[in-house]
């Protein structure tokens, strides 16, 4: 059998593929990913994303081979091949690129601790733990997020995807609602 599928070219393993056959797709894989490898590898540098996409590549040969071997006079397989390569290529760039244009949250010693700080640092007594467990989960994480974590309102805002001028509001009435609590 391994013989047969040697002597066939690209189009008609990817036929085969379309139908289901493993042995098809390994013989398309032996083939086709060497050379698919080296031509990823001179337009992106980064291995793991070569991997990735070459992964990917070879899934969606896998799931959509049938429709490219119906509309097979319009192209080579290995042409086929490389148009899925080349859009995943561009889809990993685009996901690095959008990964990057997440600022980096800094965090900064504070100056002199808050007296929520303080009173978390001592302990929590019971009265306090029980208002803040009276806390809406939203004001909670905001206040978790700015006192215990000590982010500012930007980085508070870009970790829970959050607006600013909410996480102010909620941090506000978390404030007022732990005043009141422990008064």
């Amino acid at each position: 059998m391994r013989q047969s599928l040697e002597a066939l070219d690209e189009g008609a393993l990817l036929r085969r593929v379309a139908r289901g056959d493993r042995r098809a797709f390994d013989e398309l894989y032996r083939r086709t990913s060497p050379w698919l490898t080296a031509r990823l590898r001179r337009r992106c540098a980064d291995d793991d994303v070569v991997a990735e996409v070459l992964q990917d590549t070879y899934l969606a040969v896998w799931r959509s081979a049938g429709s490219q071997a119906r509309h097979s006079g319009s192209g080579s397989a290995v042409g086929w091949l490389w148009t899925i390569a080349a859009h995943r290529l561009v889809d990993a760039f685009r996901a690095r690129a959008r990964a990057e244009r997440v600022p980096a949250v800094r965090t900064f010693a504070a100056v002199a601790p808050a007296a929520e700080e303080e009173a978390l640092a001592g302990g929590m007594d019971a009265d306090l733990e029980q208002a803040l467990l009276a806390l809406p989960p939203n004001l909670r994480r905001v206040l978790r997020a700015m006192v215990l974590d000590g982010l500012t309102t930007r980085e508070t805002s870009v970790l829970l995807g959050l607006p600013e001028g909410t996480v102010k509001t909620y941090a506000r009435r978390a404030r007022i609602a732990l005043r009141e609590a422990l008064s």
